[in-house]
């Protein structure tokens, strides 16, 4: 009776809480959301945010997304003020993708809510989170090659327009936007990495969103295209688009970001200014690891 008494047991918690026990409670007891003020804005580098704040539209509370054992996502809470451009860095495997795709709907979270406008929007399907107004670029640039730029972008466009000819009128609108609207009727397949790159931008933002969230848009950039599409990045929030970044290139982060947020193993790290950030001992930390923090804080 023992043996079976045992066994029993030992299915329920690996059926219940196959992270162990600990980690079953500690996802169960609430926590206090840490959130950032939105109000008043600071200065960066002597440059002041985008545009004046005016209080989060975005607030995601103790999410979490677990893999079997694997914490991917771990009680992270965080404001993104309207408004301003938000960094999220991390190591390699940090959770920044994973966190995007709870976020916009691709996967559904363990636990938490994120609220969007004051609504929550937690496990709503992408689709649904698209047209509450949050886009969305990925790190792999997905198109229609045989498909012209111009068509390419008007899929995203009906996402905020009912009719053939309003989606065309806002396809082009959103191809002026990023710089490409002399290369409308060229095939998406003929086109560069930048190309790509803004044509994904542009499909995004023919949808009207209000929020973006951009998962490395610059990757497989040169260094002058960087700095033209953080140009370009920079001037979204003055058209009333807030934009979330996920982006490993620093130097481009730090001109580009008003704030950061720091992810490392799934959990929050750190969250601030760039300067602040990056001079944050955990943050370095995590990037160059504790052997190399601890000798760098001797000398």
């Amino acid at each position: 009776m023992q043996g079976i008494l045992y066994g029993l047991a030992i299915i329920l918690v690996v059926l219940l809480a196959p992270e162990g026990i600990y980690w079953r409670l500690h996802d169960l007891i609430p926590r206090r959301t840490t959130s950032s003020e939105c109000l008043p804005p600071p200065a960066v580098n002597g440059r002041q945010p985008t545009i004046p704040r005016t209080g989060s539209i975005l607030t995601v509370h103790g999410i979490s997304k677990h893999f079997g054992g694997l914490r991917a996502v771990n009680d992270i809470s965080f404001d993104v003020c309207n408004g301003e451009i938000l960094g999220i860095i991390g190591p390699n495997g940090a959770g920044k993708t994973t966190l995007f795709n709870l976020l916009n709907g691709v996967l559904p979270p363990r636990n938490g809510h994120v609220y969007f406008n004051g609504a929550d929007i937690t496990g709503r399907k992408p689709s649904a989170i698209c047209h509450a107004g949050i886009g969305r670029t990925f790190q792999v640039v997905r198109s229609f090659p045989r498909m012209s730029l111009l068509e390419n972008v008007i899929v995203g466009a009906f996402v905020a327009h009912a009719t053939d000819a309003d989606a065309l009128a806002g396809a082009h609108q959103a191809l002026a936007r990023v710089g490409l609207a002399h290369r409308a009727d060229a095939s998406a397949g003929s086109l560069t990495t930048k190309e790509l790159r803004l044509m994904e931008l542009a499909r995004a933002l023919a949808g009207r969103p209000r929020l973006v969230l951009m998962d490395e848009p610059l990757a497989g950039l040169g260094a002058a295209e960087t700095g033209e599409v953080v140009d370009l990045i920079r001037r979204l929030p003055a058209d009333g688009v807030t934009v979330v970044i996920i982006e490993h290139t620093m130097k481009a982060m730090i001109a580009a970001v008003d704030r950061f947020v720091v992810l490392d193993h799934g959990e929050l790290i750190a969250q601030g200014d760039p300067i602040e950030v990056t001079q944050n001992p955990k943050v370095i930390e995590a990037y160059l690891g504790r052997k190399w923090a601890q000798s760098h804080a001797a000398n």
